[in-house]
């Protein structure tokens, strides 16, 4: 396995690799979501391809009350959980690396990295965007995979990977759950042992709103707020709602909706913010929870 912590390094190890190349973006503190995510990427690369992963907690999506110095941070156990999964090549840039001046020039999410997420933590989606063109433009992948656990930072970055013609692919691996549904978060080791306790209720919620997807948009809005109304008490909500899963523009709960649509949820338990998502199918007999 190759680590390479500079774009020089970078650059020269690139030029000895094959193709397709396929990249893993993460800020680290690996866990079992992202080891799918690595083994989606090594099942699309095939047996003559490459798998690369980067590594880069990036300060330019995190907000001045967020969480950038206390993110977790266990390169020595991400390098070896890489090598494990057969990875070939981690990018491990410092800020100077990715910044080396000043970022004047930022990508624009647009009106769909304006909501939900958008809505509560303004600048992140600018910052994701920018760091994962920078990602692709360093190291040129043919195919990107990301976890569908970030809904809506899939939809932005496959949006601007087809608006600026990158021709890369973005590949969507479903969420990875433990046993009790809680969905896999490198921030789940914030959470106190009452607190992880209390964590599932959210993806109770996501799968009660799933279960009445028959009902429409308003059904599957009550239907998740009565959980979190019997469970929730530990939690401050700061959206549950219908996006549709094309633009991740929001649905109301009076629209007669046809097609897929992700039901989101961001809150808070105690000093940790986690979020989660189910797609739902409007206007047939099929609904999904879990993805």
């Amino acid at each position: 396995m190759i680590i390479a912590s500079t774009r020089a390094e970078l650059s020269a190890a690139r030029e000895k690799l094959g193709a397709p190349l396929v990249l893993v973006p993460t800020m680290g503190a690996l866990h079992d979501g992202h080891l799918a995510l690595l083994r989606r990427a090594r099942e699309l690369a095939g047996p003559g391809g490459v798998v690369a992963a980067s590594i880069f907690v990036n300060p330019l999506q995190f907000g001045p009350n967020e969480d950038l110095d206390r993110y977790p941070r266990t390169l020595e156990d991400d390098l070896a959980a890489c090598e494990a999964e057969g990875v070939d090549l981690v990018f491990t840039p410092g800020v100077g690396d990715m910044y080396p001046q000043e970022q004047l020039v930022t990508v624009d999410p647009g009106a769909a990295g304006e909501t939900f997420e958008g809505e509560f933590r303004p600048g992140f989606f600018r910052g994701v965007l920018t760091v994962v063109v920078k990602l692709f433009s360093l190291v040129r992948p043919d195919i990107a995979v990301f976890g569908q656990k970030d809904a809506q930072q899939l939809v932005l970055v496959r949006r601007m990977s087809a608006d600026f013609g990158l021709g890369i692919e973005v590949e969507a691996v479903p969420t990875v759950r433990a046993a009790d549904g809680l969905a896999m978060s490198s921030r789940n080791k914030y959470l106190s042992e009452q607190e992880r306790v209390a964590a599932p209720a959210l993806y109770r919620s996501l799968s009660a709103g799933a279960a009445a997807a028959g009902g429409g948009p308003r059904a599957v809005l009550d239907a998740a707020w009565r959980v979190l109304a019997d469970e929730g008490a530990l939690f401050t909500v700061d959206y549950l709602a219908l996006a549709d899963a094309q633009s991740y523009g929001p649905v109301r709960d009076d629209d007669d909706f046809h097609g897929p649509a992700v039901l989101a949820i961001a809150a808070r338990i105690g000093s940790t913010r986690l979020i989660d998502n189910v797609v739902i199918e409007f206007g047939t007999e099929r609904h999904a929870a879990g993805d």
